[in-house]
């Protein structure tokens, strides 16, 4: 037999062990009821917890965070789409009124690289300009980098915003895709204006390929050498191949960083320069057929500060 003593430190215990249990089970009644309705005044107290804030976000994010999908830049509304098309999601930002112009960005760039000239257009167009898959925040399929694919994605955006016919900017590798465009759906483009690259499969005989070219196409070894200096191997093509080093600000450069370190946007970048051989057999097929439209070629008169100014390379 137990003693009285005893017996009153087990009732204690038992006491104890009930008002745990009762306490157990209005918690887990508030929680699953505060699952349905909330009252006024625990909604008006959720709503004045401040939020977390966001890290790692470029000056670009931050704005885009504050300001949502839509956005200003020099007063001149702006908004972030993204659409289904040819199997991925191709991010796109859009603004202004008229007759649309789509703007196709290079490498290492995103749309971010159109935005000084954007304004400026949307007083009498619609400007379209999307992330070329892979790049910015589209998708990053492991496959689809040649110019014809590239174009159907932006044919198949063009299509899916209502438009029959779009004049067509391209820049770097975003010359590619324009061309590819024209080239496959000639009746749909009224202008075309294309700069900054030699189109694969046209270079001059005798002329030796860009050293980054070939560094891109190999297999691998670009990701494995770059992956965690993003930062420094970008900025050394804004800071030493530009014409005007102070035109592109550290904030666009921070922009692409940032884009280019996400997961799969190194890789993706360098499958469009992978995909050269095959653009040029594809454009060797569109040559036979002669383009009729408005053409505008630009180049930098082959200016490389870096390799002593104006070269033959270029």
């Amino acid at each position: 037999m137990m003693s009285s003593g005893v017996n009153s430190i087990l009732q204690k215990m038992l006491c104890v062990l009930i008002a745990i249990a009762i306490g157990l089970a209005i918690s887990i009644s508030i929680s699953i009821f505060s699952s349905g309705p909330i009252s006024t005044q625990t909604l008006f107290a959720q709503q004045q917890q401040p939020s977390q804030p966001q890290t790692n976000l470029t000056s670009v994010g931050q704005q885009l965070l504050t300001e949502g999908n839509s956005f200003k830049i020099d007063n001149v509304t702006f908004s972030h789409n993204t659409v289904s098309v040819n199997g991925i999601q191709l991010h796109y930002v859009m603004g202004g009124e008229g007759d649309p112009v789509v703007l196709l960005h290079g490498w290492p760039e995103t749309w971010y690289g159109w935005h000084k000239v954007m304004p400026a257009l949307s007083k009498n167009h619609t400007v379209i300009v999307p992330d070329l898959r892979g790049l910015g925040d589209s998708s990053k399929p492991p496959a689809g980098y040649d110019g014809k694919t590239l174009a159907e994605d932006i044919h198949q955006l063009v299509t899916q915003l209502g438009f029959e016919t779009v004049s067509l900017v391209g820049h770097d590798i975003g010359t590619q895709v324009a061309y590819s465009y024209a080239a496959a759906h000639p009746t749909e483009v009224k202008k075309l204006a294309v700069m900054e690259l030699t189109i694969p499969g046209f270079a001059p005989p005798g002329r030796m390929p860009l050293w980054w070219v070939i560094f891109h196409q190999t297999p691998d070894v670009p990701e494995l050498v770059i992956e965690g200096k993003e930062k420094e191997y970008l900025s050394w093509f804004f800071r030493n191949l530009a014409f005007d080093p102070a035109a592109i600000t550290q904030d666009a450069i921070n922009e692409y960083v940032s884009k280019y370190s996400a997961a799969g946007g190194l890789r993706a970048g360098f499958e469009h320069y992978r995909a050269f051989p095959q653009d040029a057999i594809q454009n060797q097929n569109y040559s036979k057929t002669k383009l009729t439209i408005p053409i505008l070629a630009l180049a930098g008169g082959g200016y490389i500060p870096t390799f002593g100014g104006n070269t033959s390379i270029a």
